[in-house]
């Protein structure tokens, strides 16, 4: 049967409409990680303290990841393109609101609207990217820059956050996003397609106990990682977060129309690269934090300096990324590219684990790039493995997988970093002065939160050589195949 999702202006504009795509995609990637490097100047101007400064950068997460599988599926039932618009408008007021405040109070209400708009906005971005690039090797491109701009946004938001810290102010981190948001919401209306609405019933218990539970699943990483994993307020939200996600499973077995089908579990090779995709995030998210600081507290860097060390990772990625999707995916079974690429990355956060309080910037080149390598190698054809044999109706509800693997994948990782950090650097062995003991506390502390880092990645590894296998062919015919009816064609 013939999807009416594709319309015509998709059809006729289509690298402008993926233009479109690829920027809100940057927007809501970059939000995460734009105001790290301005946190200290937030702190003074608002009068955070040390405790609550964290919060600037969780309430934009907790909300995002908790709100992401109603994100998903709103869009699959109201119209894509409708949803798509309504969450770039709400992160661009909250944006506005957030470069605005005047207290603290104010400004972690606007981060969390922030979160709110992002969790509507990005499901329905790379769904509408899946249903506007139907061919394999349109759709691998496609992909190709979704994952540079997926994995280079946090890279990009570095370099952002200093520059409009160090120039400007740390207001503009917020304020940067409001034009963007009005220019894409504009052009969004006439080049993206809409999809129909679905006259169904909406999944309400579903939607509630997911939502629910996830908020109280990434509430409780959250608060580990500043309040320790014995916490009781953490103890019970992990839980009660785990209750209400397995009576989200109970609904979703029984509901008419579920918010989340548990068919897209079915398929072995997804439900690897989901389970991939949140250690690899894991890993990832904790290596940033750690190395930012680094950069400032032991190398003095500035925080446009911090930002702009980051360079040579994003220029890796962009490169090995389009590289991986226009010529390695085409030739490859997906897993090899994953495996290789993730050993690549292991191997750079191993190297990371070995610095010292001496080490110079030329001790995180070699690294920087082989990871920006490893992970813009294998990438494309994960995020490829999350989407191949989807079914257009699932696309947002795949979508929002994939988006809350990246999410409660990076929360997870820096919560269980920071206390791994928190205990080695308490341990530490230092001698010297105060400032050297507090630069060999840190190093030791951030050298083991690496290692865990590349066990997050040694683990990716083993698994999706173990578990993915490439698709079967069929025996004595020299016809391509081709997806069943209603389904997504492969990727790769």
């Amino acid at each position: 049967m013939t999807s009416p999702h594709i319309a015509s202006p998709a059809v006729t504009r289509p690298g402008f409409a993926l233009g479109i795509v690829l920027i809100s995609q940057l927007m809501v990637t970059l939000d995460a990680s734009i105001v790290n490097i301005a946190l200290p100047d937030i702190a003074s101007g608002l009068g955070f303290s040390p405790t609550n400064l964290s919060w600037v950068v969780n309430a934009y997460t907790l909300a995002f990841g908790g709100l992401l599988l109603l994100g998903a599926r709103a869009g699959d039932v109201l119209g894509r393109r409708r949803v798509f618009v309504a969450g770039i408008a709400l992160f661009s007021v909250a944006s506005l609101v957030g470069g605005l405040a005047g207290s603290s109070t104010m400004l972690l209400i606007a981060r969390a609207a922030q979160g709110v708009g992002g969790a509507l906005a990005a499901p329905s971005a790379l769904a509408l990217l899946m249903i506007m690039f139907t061919g394999p090797k349109e759709r691998t491109r496609a992909l190709g820059w979704f994952t540079a701009v997926s994995i280079g946004g946090v890279a990009v938001g570095l370099i952002a956050g200093g520059l409009l810290t160090q120039f400007v102010s740390w207001r503009w981190t917020l304020f940067i996003n409001v034009p963007i948001g009005v220019a894409l919401i504009a052009v969004a209306i006439r080049a993206l397609p809409e999809t129909p609405r679905v006259h169904k019933p909406f999944d309400l218990p579903g939607a509630l106990t997911s939502t629910l539970g996830m908020t109280a699943l990434v509430y409780s990483l959250v608060r580990a990682a500043s309040e320790g994993w014995g916490d009781p307020i953490t103890v019970a939200g992990f839980i009660v977060g785990g209750l209400l996600l397995a009576a989200f499973v109970l609904v979703e077995r029984r509901a008419e129309e579920p918010i989340t089908p548990l068919r897209l579990f079915a398929d072995r090779n997804r439900s690897v690269s989901y389970v991939a995709r949140l250690l690899l995030v894991a890993g990832m998210m904790g290596m940033f934090f750690f190395l930012t600081q680094f950069l400032q507290d032991i190398l003095g860097y500035s925080p446009l300096a911090s930002g702009l060390a980051f360079l040579p990772l994003t220029v890796m990625v962009f490169a090995s990324s389009q590289f991986s999707a226009r010529v390695l995916t085409p030739r490859f079974q997906p897993q090899y590219l994953i495996v290789g690429g993730l050993l690549l990355s292991t191997a750079a956060l191993l190297l990371l684990s070995g610095l010292s309080a001496s080490s110079g910037y030329l001790h995180l080149l070699l690294p920087l790039m082989l990871f920006g390598l490893g992970n813009g190698t294998a990438f494309v054809p994960l995020t490829a493995l999350s989407l191949t044999g989807v079914r257009p109706e699932d696309a947002g509800a795949g979508s929002g997988l994939v988006n809350v693997m990246q999410q409660v994948g990076g929360t997870l990782g820096l919560a269980i970093m920071v206390s791994v950090f928190g205990h080695a650097s308490g341990a530490a062995s230092v001698s010297g002065t105060v400032a050297e003991r507090a630069q060999q506390a840190f190093v030791h502390g951030a050298d083991t939160a690496f290692e865990v880092a590349a066990g997050f990645l040694a683990v990716t590894v083993l698994l999706v050589a173990v578990l993915v296998r490439g698709p079967r062919k069929p025996a004595a015919s020299n016809v391509p195949d081709r997806p069943a009816a209603g389904e997504v064609e492969l990727v790769g």
